[in-house]
């Protein structure tokens, strides 16, 4: 059984829904056998649709799904697949699956994203509760997900499924090395530097601090958009991923500062895999996911903690370890087996 997939999104756009879809649906590893649509043109793994007057509200908007399903009935043999997972239930793929497969069977996957937008957004809220009526099962990686995801639209609990997402299992297998001791302590951030990720505040709350380097792994136009100042931050640009995995081994503490709910937390997860201890500050998702195996921080002390934590070889030793063992609890391989389960269930 195929099933076919994509995100309204060109190809190389930054965030964790993406790195997900590549984990779950593409390449010769790949755990799930599907088609997978980006936006692009040109031939390439995924398949590119050149669908342009893309648009998130108004009258446009719906103009633009329109013009997205004809392009996905044009790309996709309905016969080819036995089930649609929807990514991204708040933009425009969702609803141009829907129209252009509309007898699949269909597994509707929550990311973050959607739910933040649907909140303020009237047109993202409206397509989120038609996804939330049309799909046979609904996706969400964290109990914090299905609580949010029922304040913003009525959907019934026996086809909310939790699902947690998962890291590549060759990752938890064989990390990168990581080299001997150094001088001074390297932080990091690494993610998008929406408001909500809160990787202003602190950069604002580190920079200066004696004997500690903030480093900053992130999209080029948004560090460049950044209005604090940044000429301390060691900028590391945007990196892949076996790059920022080997970022994390070359780093003593990742910072993940989210202000905000985070759906799952990947790149957490995926530092501790990599034996980097992470401080967080105590969000839902986060505190789900994380829980006791990093350490939790509000901003208020967030410069005293790390310059503590930088002369304490004995806790981050602890973090490390708690890390480690955390990360196990999420290989790609399980998060893959389950969404096959649920997906032959649905299909019955």
């Amino acid at each position: 059984m195929k099933t076919l997939t994509g995100i309204d999104l060109p190809l190389g756009s930054p965030g964790g829904s993406v790195e997900l879809l590549k984990d779950l649906y593409l390449g010769p590893e790949a755990p799930i056998n599907a088609g997978v649509f980006m936006l692009g043109s040109g031939t390439a793994e995924p398949e590119l649709l050149d669908v342009p007057g893309k648009q998130l509200d108004g009258p446009g908007f719906w103009s633009y799904v329109d013009a997205l399903a004809s392009a996905i009935r044009s790309r996709f043999d309905p016969a080819d697949f036995g089930a649609v997972h929807w990514q991204h239930l708040s933009f425009g793929a969702t609803p141009a699956l829907l129209r252009a497969f509309p007898d699949h069977p269909r597994v509707a996957l929550v990311h973050g994203t959607d739910l933040l937008f649907a909140a303020d957004h009237p047109t993202q809220r409206d397509v989120l509760r038609e996804a939330g009526a049309a799909a046979d099962a609904v996706v969400v990686p964290t109990s914090a997900m299905a609580d949010l995801l029922r304040a913003v639209t009525p959907v019934e609990p026996r086809r909310i499924v939790h699902v947690p997402w998962g890291i590549p299992d060759r990752l938890l297998h064989s990390p990168p090395p990581r080299p001997e001791a150094r001088e001074g302590f390297r932080v990091l951030y690494a993610g998008r530097l929406t408001a909500e990720k809160g990787a202003a505040e602190l950069i604002a709350d580190l920079t200066g601090l004696p004997g500690v380097t903030l480093c900053v792994a992130a999209p080029e136009h948004e560090f460049a958009a950044l209005t604090v100042d940044t000429t301390e931050v060691e900028y590391l640009g945007w990196l892949d991923r076996p790059a920022l995995w080997a970022a994390f081994a070359r780093h003593d503490l990742l910072v993940v500062p989210s202000t905000t709910l985070e759906a799952f937390g990947l790149v957490a997860v995926e530092a501790q895999a990599c034996g980097l201890p992470v401080a967080y500050q105590p969000v839902p998702g986060l505190t789900e996911v994380l829980g006791d195996s990093a350490l939790r921080v509000a901003r208020a002390t967030l410069a005293e903690t790390v310059r503590l934590l930088a002369k304490d070889n004995g806790a981050l030793t602890d973090l490390r370890a708690a890390g480690l063992h955390n990360a196990a609890r999420f290989p790609l391989s399980r998060t893959a087996a389950e969404l096959t389960a649920l997906t032959a269930e649905v299909r019955r």
